[in-house]
């Protein structure tokens, strides 16, 4: 016998997850969303082989917006694209995943190393509504100013603060406050920045 998880709501499942609730990601709006976000991160990596600085045309066509002065190399992995904001002058390294179930912003002359993972979805933690395939995402917000070194992985709902360092590959699972540095799994801060 299969839970009715929505029972009495009338929302689609893209409604519900814009809305940052539960959802099962088999609609049709989903699929064509993330269709399109593959296609053009796929012109954006073609683009940029080419020629890097022209390559960020497509890439403004990608994300929800992008700031001036802001180089992201390819390849980027996304969701859908057009949740992500980047401010002005920040450098993005190869190989970014940004999966942007939920918003994510980041702000101006941040650095984020390689192969950086911002990860916006959740799943259920019980068995059954895991395996009902439920899930949902928290919006991540990396400050003003910040460097994420190579291998970082943020989970969902974190916020780091402006000025913060996170050191390589660190896992953070909980916000980080302004001008520290944190490093380790979870992420933990060992100092002030003054």
């Amino acid at each position: 016998m299969t839970t009715d998880h929505f029972a009495g709501d009338p929302r689609t499942n893209h409604e519900r997850m814009l809305a940052g609730d539960l959802y099962i990601a088999d609609d049709p709006t989903i699929a064509a969303a993330q269709k399109k976000a593959v296609q053009t991160a796929a012109r954006f990596a073609a683009a940029y082989a080419d020629d890097p600085d022209a390559g960020q045309a497509v890439l403004a066509e990608l994300f929800g917006g992008v700031g001036e002065g802001t180089h992201v190399r390819a390849p980027v992995h996304v969701d859908y694209g057009d949740r992500i904001t980047v401010g002005a002058r920040t450098f993005v390294n190869m190989g970014l995943t940004a999966l942007d179930v939920a918003p994510i912003t980041i702000g101006d002359d941040c650095q984020i190393g390689p192969h950086v993972q911002l990860l916006t979805p959740t799943h259920p933690v019980e068995p059954q509504p895991r395996r009902d395939k439920l899930e949902a995402a928290k919006p991540i917000v990396i400050g003003d100013n910040v460097w994420l070194g190579g291998g970082v992985i943020v989970c969902p709902g974190v916020t780091i603060g402006e000025n913060s360092v996170v050191g390589a590959g660190s896992v953070v699972t909980k916000d980080v406050p302004p001008n520290v540095v944190a490093v380790g799994n979870p992420a933990r801060v060992i100092r002030e920045i003054i």
